[in-house]
């Protein structure tokens, strides 16, 4: 089969697009023959180094993606070759105790597609049956392909670690990348006021147009300041900030006292200043998040399905473009998300 796959780690010809062996499914996995994946920093992370995430190479990369059953392994009866489905990335064991309180993503032995083992970059990948979720007919496969990583990572984000309500006010670090824009579009859904940042004033203007009230070039203005102007001197409910280091310190600053910071993401740097004593003395609550637990992802697959949310792609790319697309993410150059084309005109 036809697949993009890792040789080396942050060489120029690390990315290559080629084939690799038919996976064959085992019991209690599908294979699912993919239409349609989508491009996520950690894509990146695993070209340039993958440090500390247990893999082997060649790895075929890939975290989401979306597409149709295309043969089943031994002990399955609830899928059926053809089925419309959107894989969840995180492989996980079912019976640890975080599996079986419904926190999926925090189990013990969790295996995610594109980082510890093959991934959807590629004609066909083999899942566990537990992991795959039915597609509804009017949600596209690029639409669908969106969802797993950034837009499920923002909406446990926005709707249960940050628990934004009507009519609060959310400050969002680097509005144009995935999990940034999604969680806009979720904070607006919630009846939030929303503040944005970014240094790409076109950038700032596509926001506004979607739903932000507020936004703030943050080469050329001062962050907080200009969210103490925006909120009265009061500072904002929630913070959601995928930065890290640049963006850390305005966090704190910008954040109303007892208020909460949502971080999934540290593309600037993962070692700010924790200044903990304006961390306590304001006593602000600080939540780390990733993915999202099975009924997340069902609520949002809902509400996706229903248009409450409108997922944005950028552009999308031919199979064999790959590391087109992966530049393109590395610049920073997308408002929204970028997808791969795995088997072009599928729907």
């Amino acid at each position: 089969m036809h697949a993009v796959y890792l040789r080396s780690h942050g060489e120029t010809d690390s990315v290559v697009v080629a084939e690799r062996p038919l996976p064959q499914p085992a019991a209690g996995q599908v294979r699912v023959h993919v239409e349609c994946a989508a491009c996520n920093h950690v894509d990146l992370y695993m070209r340039n180094s993958g440090k500390g995430i247990t893999h082997a190479l060649p790895l075929i990369l890939g975290v989401d993606g979306a597409g149709s059953v295309d043969a089943i392994g031994a002990g399955i009866d609830n899928w059926r070759a053809g089925d419309r489905v959107v894989i969840y990335p995180a492989q996980t064991c079912g019976h640890c105790e975080f599996c079986r309180s419904g926190q999926q993503m925090l189990c013990l032995k969790c295996k995610v597609v594109g980082e510890h083992i093959d991934g959807t970059f590629a004609e066909f990948v083999c899942v566990d049956e537990s992991t795959l979720f039915a597609l509804p007919d009017d949600i596209a496969f690029d639409v669908a392909a969106t969802l797993p990583t950034a837009y499920l990572t923002a909406w446990r984000m926005i709707m249960t670690q940050a628990r934004v309500q009507p009519a609060e006010t959310v400050l969002i670090h680097g509005i144009g990348g995935g999990v940034a824009l999604a969680s806009m579009q979720m904070a607006r859904l919630a009846g939030a006021r929303v503040i944005v940042t970014s240094s790409s004033d076109d950038k700032l203007e596509r926001a506004r147009q979607l739903a932000a009230e507020r936004g703030v070039n943050h080469r050329r203005e001062d962050v907080v300041a200009a969210v103490m102007e925006f909120t009265r001197g009061r500072g904002v409910d929630v913070v959601i900030d995928n930065v890290g280091e640049a963006s850390w310190p305005a966090s704190l600053r910008a954040v109303r006292r007892g208020g909460r910071i949502v971080t999934c993401g540290a593309t600037s740097g993962p070692q700010p200043s924790a200044d903990l004593q304006r961390v306590f003395i304001r006593q602000i609550q600080i939540s780390g998040s990733t993915l999202g637990t099975h009924d997340e992802f069902r609520a949002l697959l809902a509400a996706v399905a229903q248009r409450q949310i409108v997922p944005v792609i950028d552009r999308s790319f031919d199979f064999d473009e790959a590391e087109h697309a992966l530049t393109w993410l590395e610049q920073g150059r997308q408002f929204g998300k970028l997808t791969l084309k795995i088997n072009p005109g599928s729907r």
